[in-house]
C-alpha cells in the first residue's frame, strides 16, 4: 500500500509555513482552507478514489499535527475497501500483516457514526489489542465521513504532538475542525468516485463507437464486395472483359476492407502511454500510414511535460482527428504535431484533405456533423484545454488543442 500521496503544504495566507498550528479561529479557517484544498486538487487532477484519500489522510494529519493518520473505508464484508495509512512505513505496514477488520474502535466508530475523542485508546472498553509491529497509539480523534445517512469512511488521527505551550492530546477544537474538514472530504471522496465511474461510462461509450464504425465502414464494404463478385461470376461467359474490371473491384474492396479492419482492430486495444505520449503517438501514427494509402506523419519538436489524464485527452483527441481525416476527407496526407510552447502544449492534426463548414458544426448550428467534435470539445475541456477547427469546404482542415503546462 503506498502511503506517500500528493504533499499538503498548509500556509498562512503572507506565506509563512504552519506546520500543524493553528493560532485562533482565523488561523483555523485558514488551515482548512489549505488543507480542503489539496484534497479538492486531486479530484480536479482527474486522480484515482486511492489517491485522493492519500491526499486527504496527509492533509488532516498536518492540519492537526499528528504521528499516525488513517482513513478507512467499510466494505459490506466486514472489512475495509481502502485503508489508506500516513506516518508508518512500507516495511511496517508490510510487518503488520492484512487490512485490519471491522471490530474494536473501528466497529464502534462505525455503529455509532458519531467522532471518537479519547485520551487513551487503550483504556477504552472497545479496545481489542493490536498486531505486534503495530505503531502503540495513545490520544486518538475520529470522525465518520458522512455523505448524508451513508458513512464514506472513517478518518482518525493518534499521538498529536507535543508543542510546549499547548495541552497534550486532543481538544474539543481540535474535534470540531476535524469534523469540518471530514465534511469537505465527502465532498472530495464523492466526486473521485463519480469521476471514476464516468470514466467507466467512457469506456463503454468508445466501444460502442467502435462497434458502429466497425458496421458502418468494413460491413458495407464487404456487402459491396459480395455484390461485385456476384455480378462477376454472371458476366464471365458472356463479358470477359466486364468481369476483369469487376475482378479488379473486388480487389479493390478487399483491400480497404482489410484496411478498415485493422484501423478498428488497433483502436480497440487499450492504448498504452506507458512510454509517454510521444512514443504512443509516433506508433499509432505508423500503424496508420501502413494501413492507409494516405501519407500519414508525426513530429515532436520538444519533450512535452503533461500529467497521465492530460496525456490520455490528447491520444484520444489525436485519434478522433485522425480518424475523421483518414474515413471522411479522402486526404493524400495528414500530419501530426506536437510542441511545447512556453507554457504551453500544442497538438494539431492537419490534413489536406476536403475539409467541411466549420459553422455546421459549432454549438447550436446543427450538431458536430458527424465528426465525433462535441467528443473532442468535452475531452478538451475535461483537463482545462483549448481546442480549435480551422477547416472549409476544399481547403482541409486543422484540429489544434492547446494545453496550460
Amino acid at each position: 500500500m503506498d502511503r506517500h500521496g500528493p504533499g499538503t503544504g498548509i500556509e498562512r495566507g503572507g506565506g509563512e509555513r504552519v506546520d500543524g498550528r493553528v493560532d485562533g479561529r482565523a488561523g483555523e479557517e485558514t488551515a482548512v482552507l489549505h488543507a480542503v484544498s489539496s484534497a479538492v486538487l486531486a479530484v480536479t487532477r482527474h486522480l484515482s478514489v486511492h489517491e485522493v484519500l492519500q491526499v486527504i489522510v496527509r492533509a488532516a494529519a498536518r492540519l492537526l499535527d499528528v504521528r499516525y493518520a488513517a482513513l478507512g473505508v467499510p466494505d459490506e464484508e466486514g472489512s475495509f475497501a481502502e485503508f489508506v495509512v500516513e506516518g508508518v512505513s512500507d516495511e511496517d505496514w508490510e510487518a503488520i500483516g492484512p487490512l485490519p477488520r471491522q471490530h474494536g474502535m473501528l466497529a464502534a466508530m462505525l455503529r455509532d457514526n458519531v467522532p471518537k475523542r479519547l485520551a487513551d485508546i487503550r483504556r477504552e472498553p472497545e479496545f481489542e489489542g493490536w498486531p505486534v509491529a503495530h505503531p502503540v497509539l495513545k490520544d486518538f480523534l475520529g470522525v465518520p465521513i458522512r455523505d448524508g445517512a451513508d458513512v464514506l469512511g472513517i478518518l482518525f488521527l493518534a499521538n498529536k504532538n507535543h508543542r510546549e505551550g499547548r495541552p497534550r492530546g486532543f481538544t474539543a477544537d481540535d474535534e470540531e475542525l476535524l469534523t469540518l474538514f471530514a465534511a469537505h472530504a465527502a465532498i472530495a471522496m464523492t466526486n473521485a468516485r463519480l469521476y471514476e465511474r464516468n470514466r467507466e461510462l467512457t469506456v463503454v461509450a468508445e466501444r460502442a463507437r467502435l462497434a458502429r464504425e466497425l458496421h458502418d465502414a468494413v460491413a458495407q464494404k464487404l456487402f459491396s464486395l459480395r455484390l461485385t463478385a456476384r455480378a462477376a461470376a454472371a458476366l464471365a461467359e458472356r463479358d470477359p472483359a466486364r468481369t476483369l474490371r469487376e475482378l479488379d473491384q473486388v480487389e479493390r474492396l478487399a483491400a480497404e476492407a482489410l484496411a478498415e479492419l485493422r484501423a478498428v482492430i488497433f483502436e480497440l486495444r487499450p492504448a498504452d502511454l506507458a512510454d509517454g505520449l510521444v512514443a504512443s503517438l509516433r506508433k499509432h501514427v505508423e500503424v496508420l500510414d501502413r494501413a492507409y494509402e494516405t501519407e500519414v506523419r508525426f513530429t515532436a519538436e520538444r519533450p512535452v511535460a503533461l500529467t497521465e489524464e492530460q496525456e490520455a485527452v490528447l491520444f484520444r483527441i489525436a485519434q478522433e482527428a485522425l480518424h475523421n481525416a483518414l474515413r471522411h476527407a479522402s486526404a493524400r496526407t495528414v500530419e501530426v504535431r506536437l510542441q511545447a510552447l512556453e507554457r504551453t502544449a500544442v497538438l494539431e492534426v492537419a490534413d489536406d484533405g476536403s475539409g467541411f463548414d466549420v459553422t455546421a458544426t459549432v454549438p447550436g448550428a446543427g450538431g458536430d456533423g458527424g465528426l465525433g467534435l462535441s467528443s473532442m470539445r468535452e475531452r478538451a475541456e475535461s483537463v482545462g484545454a483549448a481546442l480549435s477547427v480551422d477547416a472549409s469546404p476544399g481547403v482541409g482542415t486543422v484540429v489544434r488543442l492547446e494545453v496550460a503546462l
